[in-house]
């Protein structure tokens, strides 16, 4: 998968854009989406015929202590007590949620995510899970993952996590040198990543995950190489690699970040460079844009048989199924609606004891919409496109639908990025490095450069 980029490539395709973990993107939500519209897209489902397995995302917000990196949703406080009281809350918006569509469904994937998950208790996390189970039904063979923060976990917890049901493990690294973890406030000496990870194993976890960061401040090519190589002795089953976007205009805590300090863009495009060839050399399975995975993971193994799926938690090997999201800012998918809870703790509580779902903004899909989400979805997730199962899929001519799209996707051959002939698009191996790019292709949204701002860089 490794091919150099050039510094022309670079310049010219290194531009914001979405990372497409839905389409249309969450900047397009609008407050005119109820908890009506939800209810209703609810009810609908409930009315259908074929009642496929749910995927539930659970959001816990709270940590114990800011990582400057971070762009997530959270609660920074050392107030466990705080985490009761929010249990609570999450208690009654599942309630809320099973009288519009009932109990016992199924479920065959768990989520949890934050903030910290691991800033539960045990028996905290206990009751969650007894919670769930009493309105949901999780199928044997599904996927039930956690967020795991090093510094917040024992071999006694992940024994406590496996019992719960657990069977997947996100260990959140980013980096392992020691001035890198300093710079970013969030220090975990590697002995105690490599210890854990090794009683996972022990455990029986059906795969551990674990997440990287390139772009951070102090981070040179050199001390990248050094922990891709620690890693590679680690041999987790899924690597997630992100790009840092500093984007401290919109998160406060990365104004902590000096930006003197940030690699420069040909740096981090060296990392990248560095990570495919290092991950490659190591038996890695290339899955897509963030992921890699050995080849006997099932995310490797559903890339190989084309059923490789994207959601708001990225790559899945799932399918394309209804997302119940639960919790502060959680984001969920029923039908052809978006959905996403209030942002704020005052906002989300309030709610719920006025009795509504926490709802405050969400978007109903065109069929344009549908359209172009099953043809960026097919770009993210199997680097091709094929014309004929989109034509039938959406009863649509593709060539004359999307004759722009096709004229801008000429060029990009031009450049190395795809092929293109009569029955198709293929993404090149190069155009891997810059597949986001490949996608924006055909975002409606896009068509104007102001709206590329709120996102990241590609690179």
């Amino acid at each position: 998968m490794s091919h150099a980029i050039s510094d022309e490539l670079l310049k010219r395709f290194d531009v914001p854009g979405p990372r497409y973990t839905s389409y249309p993107t969450a900047d397009r939500f609008v407050e005119a989406f109820t908890e009506g519209d939800y209810i209703q897209a609810l009810e609908q489902r409930r009315a259908g015929s074929l009642a496929l397995p749910l995927s539930i995302y659970v959001h816990i917000p709270f940590c114990e202590s800011v990582c400057y990196y971070c762009a997530c949703n959270k609660v920074i406080t050392k107030h466990h007590e705080r985490a009761a009281e929010y249990l609570r809350y999450l208690s009654r918006e599942v309630e809320l949620q099973v009288q519009h569509f009932g109990k016992g469904h199924s479920v065959s994937q768990l989520h949890l995510g934050g903030g910290t998950p691991t800033f539960l208790s045990d028996p905290e996390l206990e009751d969650l899970m007894t919670m769930i189970r009493r309105n949901f039904t999780l199928v044997p063979g599904g996927e039930y993952s956690i967020e795991v923060d090093p510094r917040t976990v024992t071999d006694q917890r992940l024994q406590t996590l496996a019992r719960l049901g657990f069977n997947r493990l996100s260990f959140g690294v980013q980096d392992f040198d020691p001035a890198v973890q300093k710079a970013v406030h969030r220090v975990q000496p590697a002995d105690q990543v490599f210890a854990l990870v090794e009683t996972a194993r022990k455990i029986g976890f059906e795969s551990v995950n674990v997440d990287l960061i390139y772009g951070l401040p102090l981070q040179t090519p050199e001390s990248f190489a050094r922990t891709l190589a620690q890693v590679n002795q680690l041999r987790p089953d899924r690597i997630a690699l992100y790009a840092y976007a500093h984007l401290p205009s919109r998160f406060k805590p990365q104004r902590r970040i000096i930006s003197a300090e940030l690699p420069s863009p040909g740096d981090k495009l060296s990392m990248l460079s560095a990570s495919l060839d290092a991950m490659s050399d190591a038996g890695y399975v290339y899955v897509g844009m963030d992921h890699f995975a050995l080849p006997t993971d099932a995310l490797a193994v559903a890339k190989r048989q084309g059923r490789l799926h994207r959601n708001f938690q990225g790559y899945s090997t799932q399918p394309d199924c209804d997302l119940i999201a639960l919790g502060v800012s959680a984001i969920g998918r029923i039908g052809a609606t978006y959905s996403q809870n209030a942002k704020t703790l005052e906002d989300y509580y309030d709610a719920l004891d006025q009795g509504k779902l926490p709802i405050v903004r969400g978007l109903v899909l065109t069929r344009d919409d549908l359209l172009r989400r099953s043809v960026i979805m097919s770009i993210m997730c199997q680097g091709q496109l094929q014309y004929e199962s989109i034509e039938l899929g959406h009863l649509i001519d593709f060539k004359s639908y999307f004759a722009r799209e096709l004229e801008v996707l000429a060029g990009l051959a031009e450049h190395g990025l795809v092929t293109l002939d009569d029955s198709g698009v293929q993404v090149t191996p190069t155009g891997w490095y810059l597949v986001r790019a490949i996608a924006m292709v055909f975002d409606k949204n896009l068509q104007v450069d102001r709206d590329r701002a709120r996102f990241s860089k590609i690179i």
